[in-house]
Order: C-alpha cells, then sequence, then structure tokens
C-alpha cells in the first residue's frame, strides 16, 4: 500500500483530529459508500446527481472481470497498428495521458499520444510520423456531444478515408450509453465501441473503460493496476476507522486547510510521477471550484526557495520508494510551517491506488466545503459563448472582438507594458495568477512560461498555474469561473500559421480555437475577474520572448 504521512503543526494536527471524530461520529464512510447524497447537498437537483455518480467507487471490482477482454482485445491489434492517437478532452483524456507519461512507451506494443487541443498545428503534428492509415484512433467523450472530439473525428476519419476504404477499422470509441457517438460509430462502422458505466463522471473514470482502454491498448498490467487500486478501496471502506481510512484522511487534510485558508495545493513529484498533478489538478479543480470556494492546484509550477512561500499554501510531495530528492525540501517546508502531506508509492503499478485515494479524498473534503464535487456547472457558461461566437463567425464571417483585446503586433508598444503592470499590480496576497494559452505546444513556449511563473511567484508572493486551451477548460475552467475571486488571468493567444479544415463545418480548427478563447475571455469578464489577453500575433516565439521580458520588469 502507499504510505501517506502528514507534517504539521499541533494547530492542524489537533484541527484535522476533530475533523476525523466528526466524521465517526456522523458516520460519514458509510454514508459516502451508501451513495447518501444529503452529505454533500439537500437540494433535489443536487441529489439526483449525486447519486447517479458514485459508481468510481466500486470501479475496482467492476473493471477487474473486463481484463482478459482488454488484454485479447489490444493483442488483436498490436500487429496491425504502429501508432495510438487519443481523440479527447478533459476527463477522457487526462487519465491516459498520465499512464502513458509515467510507464512510457512499453515493448511489442504502438507508440501513444494524446491530441486535446484544437490549435491547427497540435492538430497536424499527428499527421506527421508513422502513416495514418497505421495509426489506430480512439474516440473517447462521455457525452458524445464534446465540440473538441467530434471535430477531431471528424478530420481524421476524413484523413484516413483518404487513406484507405475502410476507414473505419481504424477507430474505436468510447463513450456512455445513449451517447450520439454510437450512431456515428454505427454509420462508420468503427472497429470496437465500448460503452461506460453511466454512474461515473469524466474526472472520476480513470479506472473505467476511459482509462483502462487506452492502457490496455498501451501494454500497461492492467490486472496489477487494479488489484493495488481494489487494495486501496478495500482501505477505504466502511470497515476501517476514520483515522486509518487513506481516503478519509486526505480529505480531512485539504477540508481543514481550505478551512484556514491554505487552499493552494501545490503538488511536487519524482520526475516519473509529474504528470499525476495534472490528473489530479481536474479532479481538485473542477470538483472543488465552485459556489465561491475552491481547492486550487497548483502543479507544474518552477520550485522556489522555500522562504519564498505565502502562507496560504499546502504542499503534496508524491514520491517513487527509492526517490528522496524531494524529502529534504518537504521536511524545511514543514519546519516553516507549511502543511506538508509525503505520499510514497512503492511501484508506478500502484498509481491507480493513488489515483482511487484522491478521487476518495476530493469527495470528502467536498463534504467539508458543503458542495457538490460531482458537478460543474460553470463549465457550459464557457461552451455557449464559444457556440455563441461560431455563429457570428457563420453569419459574418468574424468572431466578435473582447476590450480586453490587445492588438496583434502591439507588444512592442508601452500600451502593453502598462497593461501587463496594471494587471500584475493588482494581485494582493493570497492571490494565483493563471497564464492560459491558446498557444502550440513547444519547448519554447514551456521555457518562457517558467520563467513567466517563477518572475511572479518570487516576485508577487502569489502562486501561479498555467494551462493550454481549450484543454484547461474541461479542468481548471470551472475552477476559474466558479471558484473565489481570488484569480489574475493572462489569456495569450496566436495567429495560426495553416488553416486546418473541419469535415462538415463552416469554420476551421484555428476558428474553433479563436472562438474558444473568445468565449473564454467573454465569461471571466462577465464575472468581474481581472484578466487580460495578449494576442502575439503571427510571431508568437519573439513575442513572447518580449513578453517574458515586460513581465519581469513589471514585477
Amino acid at each position: 500500500m502507499n504510505t501517506q504521512t502528514m507534517m504539521l503543526t499541533e494547530e492542524l494536527e489537533g484541527f484535522i483530529r476533530g475533523a476525523l471524530r466528526r466524521m465517526t461520529e456522523e458516520n460519514w464512510i458509510a454514508r459516502v459508500w451508501n451513495a447518501d447524497a444529503t452529505l454533500w447537498r439537500s437540494e433535489p437537483e443536487h441529489v439526483q446527481e449525486i447519486t447517479n455518480r458514485l459508481g468510481w467507487l466500486h470501479l475496482p471490482t467492476r473493471i477487474m472481470p473486463q481484463v482478459e477482454m482488454l488484454q485479447e482485445f489490444s493483442g488483436s491489434l498490436r500487429e496491425e497498428f504502429d501508432r495510438i492517437v487519443l481523440l479527447g478532452m478533459g476527463g477522457s483524456s487526462l487519465a491516459p495521458w498520465c499512464f502513458n507519461e509515467i510507464f512510457g512507451a512499453m515493448p511489442d506494443h504502438p507508440a501513444f499520444s494524446v491530441l486535446d487541443s484544437t490549435v491547427p498545428d497540435d492538430v497536424l503534428t499527428v499527421n506527421r510520423g508513422t502513416p495514418l492509415d497505421r495509426c489506430l484512433f480512439i474516440v473517447s467523450s462521455k457525452s458524445g456531444t464534446t465540440s473538441e472530439t467530434d471535430a477531431f473525428f471528424d478530420y481524421f476519419y476524413g484523413e484516413v478515408g483518404a487513406r484507405k476504404e475502410e476507414a473505419g477499422e481504424n477507430f474505436v470509441i468510447i463513450t456512455d450509453p445513449g451517447s450520439p457517438l454510437l450512431r456515428t460509430g454505427d454509420e462508420r462502422q468503427v472497429r470496437a465501441v465500448f460503452e461506460n458505466w453511466q454512474d461515473i463522471g469524466g474526472r472520476y473514470s480513470a479506472l473505467s473503460y476511459f482509462g483502462m482502454v487506452p492502457a490496455a491498448l498501451m501494454g500497461l498490467p492492467l490486472r496489477r493496476i487494479i488489484e493495488r487500486a481494489e487494495e486501496m478501496a478495500n482501505a477505504c471502506s466502511p470497515e476501517a476507522p476514520a483515522d486509518e481510512n487513506p481516503g478519509a484522511a486526505l480529505g480531512a487534510f485539504l477540508g481543514c486547510c481550505h478551512e484556514i485558508g491554505r487552499d493552494k495545493v501545490t503538488f511536487l513529484a519524482s520526475r516519473q510521477l509529474e504528470s499525476f498533478g495534472d490528473w489530479a489538478e481536474q479532479l481538485l479543480a473542477e470538483s472543488t471550484g465552485k459556489d465561491g470556494k475552491g481547492l486550487i492546484p497548483v502543479v507544474g509550477e518552477p520550485p522556489l526557495e522555500a522562504k519564498a512561500y505565502g502562507d496560504d499554501r499546502v504542499f503534496v510531495c508524491i514520491c517513487l520508494d527509492h526517490d528522496d530528492a524531494q524529502a529534504e525540501f518537504a521536511d524545511e517546508l514543514a519546519e516553516l510551517g507549511h502543511p506538508v502531506v509525503a505520499i510514497r508509492i512503492s511501484d508506478p503499478v500502484s498509481i491507480g491506488a493513488e489515483m482511487y485515494r484522491w478521487e476518495f479524498a476530493t469527495a470528502v473534503a467536498g463534504a467539508m466545503m458543503g458542495i457538490d464535487p460531482f458537478d460543474q456547472p460553470n463549465v457550459q457558461e464557457a461552451k455557449s459563448r464559444t457556440k455563441a461566437a461560431l455563429e457570428q463567425f457563420i453569419q459574418s464571417g468574424k468572431l466578435p472582438k473582447q476590450d480586453a483585446d490587445v492588438v496583434e503586433g502591439s507588444i512592442l508598444h508601452g500600451s502593453v507594458r502598462g497593461a501587463v503592470r496594471h494587471l500584475l499590480n493588482s494581485t494582493k496576497p493570497r492571490d494565483y495568477v493563471a497564464i492560459m494559452g491558446y498557444l502550440h505546444h513547444t519547448e519554447a513556449v514551456r521555457d518562457a512560461i517558467a520563467r513567466i511563473r517563477v518572475a511572479i511567484a518570487a516576485e508577487k508572493g502569489v502562486a501561479t498555474t498555467f494551462g493550454y486551451g481549450p484543454r484547461f477548460l474541461h479542468s481548471t475552467g470551472q475552477l476559474h469561473k466558479g471558484g473565489p475571486d481570488s484569480g489574475v488571468f493572462l489569456q495569450l493567444t496566436e495567429a495560426a500559421d495553416q488553416r486546418v479544415e473541419i469535415p462538415g463545418a463552416p469554420y476551421d480548427f484555428a476558428t474553433l480555437k479563436d472562438a474558444q478563447a473568445a468565449g473564454d475571455l467573454a465569461v471571466l469578464q462577465e464575472r468581474g475577474r481581472r484578466v487580460m489577453r495578449v494576442d502575439l500575433g503571427d510571431d508568437a516565439a519573439t513575442n513572447l520572448g518580449r513578453l517574458v521580458e515586460m513581465i519581469t520588469e513589471a514585477v
């Protein structure tokens, strides 16, 4: 079993013990397992939603009987395909991406990658390398109506169809019963369809078909992963006292830290486990970021000196047993009074167990916070604004213009410097700065963003986050709109180098990406968030470098 050690002040330790006593007295653990929705909310609409979202509790026992079938399916395709590409967003893509980052390429199995970006250059990246007729595409969407996934499916079905007659043989679908994808899959005669259990939300679906079908196709040791997850599920059962329940204990830790204002959950990890933070980011942000509350996950932030962190931080150190790289730093943080939870994972196959622990902990923390951790009420706002922007484009040929736009090429002008300085000067203690990049995934972008985050965190003393758009809309987007008004938002866009058409749509991927950025910005503005957009134009690399200089000067 993965171990969990908490380094706490006496005051916080007493606070957590009190929370665990309350859980015991009020029978919280049994109520979770009995799907008692009133543990979280009592309103009828919430009760109905929660009752139909607790199937993840039983996934280890549900999925285990399917292991042999999944492994046989994987084996039947191994010689036919050289590459597997998952087309999905958010809860449909993050667990498979996390698995692939942790385990890497397995011998004698196809290479694996995820497409979760509508940036044209990212879409075209899939076309390079392995011939598309040797690629298997996994179309993954719970609802079957995810606009990005539908666009990916249409595009690559057309691309494969231009190379072979029976294009459907290169596609596998994972979706819920009743999904529109089922009809599309039947029409296109896809290779296989996996209908998932319907009582599971996307961000709690890592151990369902959404995570396990891709894991099987990667060649991962499925049975061992699920066995470890089942051990964790048993440890989180009502038979275990609350203070010995690893999920409940972590949930109490997170809930108590939120109550005392330590809501920036900062992940430190072994290099091999870094992607776990990206998976947990969605789980925490989308589950708790609502009703003006939220646990704010801080993932991939370049480390600072221990004394540079503010008193709104809590640290999660998640490492493999043989890796002590973070241990000394964790001790230093704890000595300065920061709450630290140190999690030791014995072997990468235990990652499924850790996912289960965090799902259980998030549910418990949500109950402590008085929110419904299974809905995402503000995600639809950005989707609706994106749809409206696209409708305007269809009618007029132009997307709506936002007041916060900085026109292309003006990054050299003093107006941008002044606007950047004004935005960053609006930060207050316990705020966070969220950088939202509707940009092509490159090393140059990653390095530039890291420099920006270091400058802001070190000099302003606030936490920083970064997300690629539109990926983050299915993750931290809920937190940005529904969480606390402590976010300062910097949206970065760029002009598309190439136009990539979406078959059957009156707009291309570049327009879809721009509409998503416009919709996101509009909702943030409507909610009165502190937000600024900088358009990096058609020389994004150069202008991003100049922006780094401006921000460094501003702070």
